[in-house]
């Protein structure tokens, strides 16, 4: 009866270490991912990886406007959070697969 036990939990580990490489398979691909937000009907376009990080700010010259510093700032941030979003949605769509029927406590990922 125990041999039967001790199979089953070395079964149990393989499995575990099986998923382990897969999530870090996942992980890695989505760092190689580009999540596009935009704001200001295109006028700012923020690119960041799937890992969240910022990789590049493009900024349209005719938004540029030297009397309203503020309303391009508020266009960056918005085209920023967009695509964090957006990444975020991501991340929560590929890592996803993993932890369905897992009970892993909250905020793992």
């Amino acid at each position: 009866m125990m041999r039967g036990g001790m199979g089953n939990m070395n079964n149990m580990l393989k499995q575990m270490q099986k998923m382990q490489k897969k999530m870090e398979e996942a992980q890695e691909e989505l760092g190689q991912k580009t999540i596009e937000g935009t704001a200001g009907g295109g006028m700012v376009t923020v690119v960041v990886s799937g890992h969240k990080q910022v990789l590049e700010v493009k900024i349209k010259e005719e938004v540029v406007d030297p009397d309203d510093i503020e309303m391009l700032q508020d266009l960056v941030l918005a085209a920023t959070n967009d695509a964090l979003k957006k990444a975020e949605e991501l991340t929560a769509s590929t890592m996803g697969q993993f932890t369905k029927g897992m009970n892993l406590p909250g905020g793992l990922f």
